[in-house]
């Protein structure tokens, strides 16, 4: 995997959450999260309109797929976020929860892509378990008054977010990023718009930190850590990107810290550090390749979840 292009995945993606704190004073998360995708989807679906090259071929059950996908993956995984940071929950905290996707989605690696799951590598996956919940319990001290369910939010979001990945993963379609990133705008505008219209929480304010806020967002955040997300499994497939994932907290608690005042003391460090040494446990652990679904579907640009190895 190129260095950079996964150094720059790591920021744009952790930007997310920094994001989502900038906007979280100004408004509701419905408000943010309609006004983040309801231009975007606009401006996406009008350069569809004149690219279409990208579009044929494609059924309306590939379409229908990806809307899903975007449900799972921008709608649940983001509202969780939102709301979990706007309970309190630090954008540290946030962001390793989230991260410990590796260790469900390795667990399904074998039943659901027929990826073989080393040793090493439950280790590895287990070893990051035990930091998130070192760097939660620290937060949750620290956290005062946040509700003890509220870590359970972002939870589900993660669990969204690994369900797209492995609906995507089972495809035999394949998919444009740009279609992909398109459809899944389109579908969460709709949707966020739909819940804020009906919540009465549509109107934005009239403060300037909170478009500073959706610029923010649809710059970084969509255009750069959910684009990049697309294309890095695409490119190196679904074990690297969700390992990847285990660095989001690190960059996210020392950005919120910083940006913040968010609380990193030697508990969060330690924990931390634990996540960034489960990282190399399990990219140093790959098993053998699983040859069951590469004999089934032929080494094709299409097989690109059977080349990777280990858990997802």
């Amino acid at each position: 995997m190129n260095i950079l292009l996964s150094l720059a995945f790591v920021l744009c993606w952790s930007s997310g959450f920094i994001g989502a704190k900038l906007g979280a004073g100004s408004a509701p998360a419905l408000t943010i999260l309609m006004w983040r995708f309801l231009p975007l989807a606009v401006v996406l679906v009008a350069v569809a309109v004149m690219m279409r090259a990208a579009w044929r071929g494609l059924t309306a059950r590939d379409l229908a797929r990806q809307a899903v996908v975007g449900v799972l993956s921008q709608s649940g995984y983001l509202l969780s976020v939102y709301i979990a940071i706007q309970l309190g929950v630090s954008s540290g905290t946030t962001a390793l929860i989230d991260g410990v996707q590796p260790l469900v989605a390795g667990a399904l690696a074998g039943p659901l892509l027929g990826q073989y799951v080393s040793g090493r590598q439950w280790g590895g996956l287990g070893l990051g378990l035990c930091g998130v919940a070192v760097v939660t319990l620290a937060d949750a001290a620290a956290g005062g008054d946040v509700a003890w369910w509220a870590y359970a939010v972002p939870l589900l979001g993660m669990l969204s977010l690994v369900a797209a990945t492995f609906l995507e993963g089972r495809s035999r379609s394949r998919v444009a990023p740009s279609v992909s990133l398109t459809v899944h705008c389109a579908t969460s505008a709709v949707l966020f718009s739909a819940l804020a219209l009906g919540t009465g929480t549509a109107a934005p304010p009239a403060r300037g930190d909170f478009w500073v806020a959706v610029a923010w967002l649809v710059g970084l955040s969509t255009f750069g850590g959910y684009g990049l997300y697309w294309l890095i499994l695409e490119r190196s497939g679904v074990t690297r990107v969700n390992t990847l994932m285990f660095l989001m907290a690190p960059v996210t608690a020392v950005w919120g810290a910083l940006m913040f005042g968010e609380p990193f003391g030697v508990q969060t460090a330690l924990g931390l550090t634990v996540c960034l040494a489960a990282v190399v446990i399990v990219h140093r652990g790959g098993g053998r390749r699983d040859t069951t679904l590469t004999a089934a579907r032929g080494e094709t640009g299409e097989n690109r979840w059977t080349r990777s190895r280990g858990p997802a």
